[in-house]
């Protein structure tokens, strides 16, 4: 066993630091002033920078050809130390990088001494017989952690041991199985003695541990370790101080989340039920979007799983039509989009050795190889035994846009779903390209899927250079999220899935992936009885990807209409998703240029409020909505805990509750217990039914004014490019209370096509309105709501909501609103 502990010798590269130890070598490089990278090796010399994670760099590195409309080079902190006898010392604006020389161990703390970061002394980095890598850091009892990627259980994953590979699923158990699709080693620490926040992004894709607690020695102060199979100890050290900064600078870092299609924000239908129809499963998909419309639901695309691909031994073959099922697949999208639906195929990496297309791949030398590079690697995979694209090799990549050109893509089809694809090859050492350098499969298994999706990206760009491609994966590494809109896999049909799939993706938010979701109603297992069906639909609306899907074992499909008494429910909350879509693709913008989750914690919003450091199940949308979900059967009432600091507003009633307290509601199998907080801006759409073909003419504001706030309101043609260069409109609206409540629309962009009726619904808590002024222009007041509904401007205080109802013509160009509440002395006058 190796171990670091003592310093040999330091050398200043002035933007990177070397020190050579009785172990190992380490490069320290100050990224920025958040960023602190240390790299460790125990071979002689580092190896070539190659990354595919990364798009934030101060270095050369073999990807850059290959990332290079997605990497920023940027200059390094220069690393000039301070040599202080026991230490040496790095500093950047907001770090003090304190290294020791013996025992060797590094600690990070901020300018006012907090310590953020600490490694275990004389048990620091450590190599084993083995040849696996361990990094110790100390823990304090006040530590919480969060992130991880996609895992199960609490939200909180202090006092867990989790493992960092990526595996097929099917019907896990949402609270204990581990581990899952997605393999991202990063992680947020929040200490609630300082109330400060950083994280460590170890950038290793060998399969590795975290372990957060679990171990004990009384040899050593209390610590948590990172332990990797191979590679390097790459660690990121990511400043804070707020949880939200840690993940804007970690996406940074590894990207933000694509900006997606509009369309892909409504309900994608689907099941593996029509597809595996012995015939005419297209004529079935298209009478689903058919029904859709009779019983009022919207829906703007469908998920083609993979039973399309079918030969005639029965088998699922990737690039083949099954031609009994649809009868003419390029007809078949043209009747989709007539019907405003996208059609998003399955496709899968792993190509079985009877596959038509085998032996071209295999000629082309396009599948990752055997140990000794002679043969393609074989392995089991669904439906016999299979071989996986090499999507580190250019061969790989090449052959594989062909076929997705010619099979799919030329079809029309622009949304691709990648499936199957964690390449759970069990022979560690067969060989991949890795762009010629030669890599182990075990150091690149899950970056394949992330080339796999840059893949569907590359190729719908090449055939159509001005359409926003929608790719869905299965599975990822750190940086998925800069290609693919993902979800949690094959869940199993449970209240328990209902309700722990909430912090698997609370846990993906926070660790870069904003665009994510999970099968509604559940996968795997029997059709979910009717209260789990309405309840994980009210649940569904508020995450990203909005998907019923199922493989049901009990011979039925779930379907929006599947129990008839029940539907209305349903209905009802898919029409309330659709009311958020502006709110909706706002929030995305805002995790494509920030970093931000969508649905997020508590914890990120109220990190001040000790009690909800623990809260797994209710969750921000966005900033000002809070979702308290029914999650147990048979409920009649709710508990809610209003985080601290905010005055809540009952999303039905609009009754206030100051924050801090513990409230029950009372609540029916209609109930989707929503509230929001004052400063509130909400923009919404009425009467949606299809993003595809239907303008949104009018936008509903939402507003709470007694706390100043602003919001970005996003819009676009949401499917183009033309956004990037300026297409588009960002409308900063702010409200501050001045002389009254002042409510300005800032606008910015040339995308033209804006809506048309502005209507504002003002919560007013204590008085009513006086007057309202449009740009100094005064609109009219009504008494009667008839009459100010069939106006075509004006207000109106409707007085059992507290709100007042303003509408007007909207204005090309930025402009104010003013609302004056100077009570009127009616006695006096």
């Amino acid at each position: 066993m190796k171990v670091s502990n003592k310093i040999l010798a330091i050398k200043n590269y002035n933007h990177y630091l070397d020190i050579d130890t009785n172990a190992a070598k380490y490069r320290i490089i100050l990224l920025n002033n958040e960023i602190v990278r240390i790299r460790c090796t125990f071979d002689e010399e580092f190896t070539e920078e190659a990354s595919y994670s990364l798009v934030l760099t101060a270095w050369e590195d073999k990807m850059d050809h290959l990332l290079k409309e997605e990497r920023k080079r940027i200059e390094a902190v220069c690393t000039r130390y301070e040599d202080l006898d026991t230490h040496i010392r790095l500093t950047t604006k907001k770090l003090l990088v304190k290294i020791c020389k013996e025992p060797f161990a590094i600690e990070i703390t901020d300018k006012e001494g907090n310590i953020l970061h600490s490694d275990l002394k004389e048990k620091s980095y450590v190599k084993d017989t083995l040849g696996r890598l361990y990094h110790y850091s100390c823990m304090d009892d006040e530590d919480y952690f969060y992130g991880f990627g996609e895992k199960t259980g609490y939200l909180n994953k202090k006092k867990r041991r989790m493992r960092m590979h990526n595996v097929d699923t099917i019907g896990y158990d949402s609270e204990y199985t581990d581990p899952l699709y997605k393999h991202i080693p990063f992680y947020i620490k929040f200490n609630n003695r300082n109330g400060i926040a950083s994280g460590i992004f170890y950038h290793n894709s060998y399969d590795s541990i975290f372990d957060m607690g679990c171990e004990r020695s009384g040899y050593w102060n209390k610590y948590s370790y990172f332990c990797a199979d191979g590679g390097e100890l790459d660690v990121f050290f990511i400043y804070g101080p707020e949880i939200k900064d840690v993940v804007r600078n970690y996406t940074d870092l590894t990207g933000k989340t694509a900006l997606p299609p509009k369309y892909s924000l409504g309900y994608m239908g689907s099941t593996m039920y029509y597809t595996e129809l012995d015939k005419d499963s297209d004529q079935a998909i298209l009478h689903f979007l058919d029904k859709c419309q009779e019983e009022g639901i919207p829906c703007d695309g469908f998920f083609l799983s993979s039973g399309y691909t079918t030969g005639e031994d029965g088998k699922r073959y990737v690039f083949n039509w099954n031609h009994a099922r649809f009868k003419d697949p390029a007809n078949f999208v043209k009747e989709m989009e007539k019907k405003g639906a996208s059609l998003a195929p399955n496709i899968k990496p792993g190509m079985l050795t009877s596959h038509p297309l085998y032996k071209e791949f295999d000629e082309a030398g396009a599948y990752i190889k055997d140990e000794n590079e002679e043969n393609s690697q074989i392995d089991r995979y669904w439906g016999g035994p299979a071989s996986f694209v090499d999507f580190s090799n250019p061969k790989g990549r090449d052959l594989w846009k062909k076929h997705l050109k010619k099979s799919l893509v030329s079809f029309g089809i622009t949304s691709i779903w990648n499936d199957n694809n964690e390449y759970e090859i069990s022979h560690s050492e067969a060989v991949c390209n890795f762009e010629g350098l030669k890599k182990e499969v075990s150091a690149l298994r899950p970056i394949m899927p992330n080339l796999m999706a840059l893949m569907a990206k590359e190729t719908v760009a090449e055939v159509y250079p001005n359409t926003r491609p929608y790719i869905t994966n299965r599975a990822g590494f750190a940086g998925i999220q800069r290609y693919a809109q993902t979800w949690a896999g094959d869940n199993n049909t449970s209240w328990k899935s209902l309700k722990f799939n909430i912090p698997v993706i609370l846990g993906m938010g926070l660790s870069g992936v904003a665009n994510q979701g999970c099968d509604i109603g559940g996968f795997f297992g029997p059709a979910p009885e009717p209260e789990l069906f309405v309840r994980w639909v009210q649940n569904g609306i508020f995450q990203p990807r909005f998907s019923i899907h199922s493989c049901n074992t009990d011979n039925t499909v779930t379907e929006p209409w599947m129990y008839p008494s029940y539907t209305k429910y349903i209905r009802a909350a898919i029409k309330l998703r659709y009311s958020f879509v502006p709110y909706l693709y706002s929030l995305l913008f805002e995790a494509s240029t920030q970093g931000s989750p969508v649905m997020r914690p508590l914890i990120y919003e109220f990190q001040q409020d000790q009690k909800v450091l623990e809260e797994s199940f209710d969750f921000m949308f966005g900033s000002f909505i809070l979702v308290a979900n029914v999650l147990e059967k048979g409920s009649k009432t709710r508990t809610v805990y209003l985080p601290a600091g905010v005055t809540w507003f009952d999303w039905h009633t609009k009754q206030a509750y100051e924050g801090g307290q513990t409230i029950e509601l009372e609540v029916t199998l209609n109930s989707i217990p929503v509230f929001f907080r004052n400063g509130a801006i909400i923009p919404m759409s009425e009467d949606l039914t299809n993003i595809h073909n239907d303008p949104i003419d009018k936008l509903k504001l939402l507003i709470e004014p007694s706390q100043d706030s602003s919001f970005v309101l996003y819009e676009d043609d949401g499917i183009t490019n033309n956004y990037k260069n300026g297409e588009y409109l960002k409308t900063v609206i702010t409200v501050k209370k001045n002389s009254g409540v002042k409510i300005t629309f800032e606008k910015e962009g040339n995308y033209n096509k804006q809506v048309k009726e502005m209507d504002i619904d003002l919560i007013c808590k204590d008085v009513a309105p006086v007057q309202v002024n449009l740009s100094d222009r005064k609109l009219p007041m009504f008494l009667d709501k008839k009459e100010w509904e069939v106006s075509e401007e004006g207000w109106h205080y409707d007085i059992e909501q507290k709100t007042a109802k303003i509408k007007y013509i909207n204005i090309n160009g930025s402009y104010d609103i003013h609302i004056s509440f100077d009570v009127k002395d009616l006695i006096s006058i």
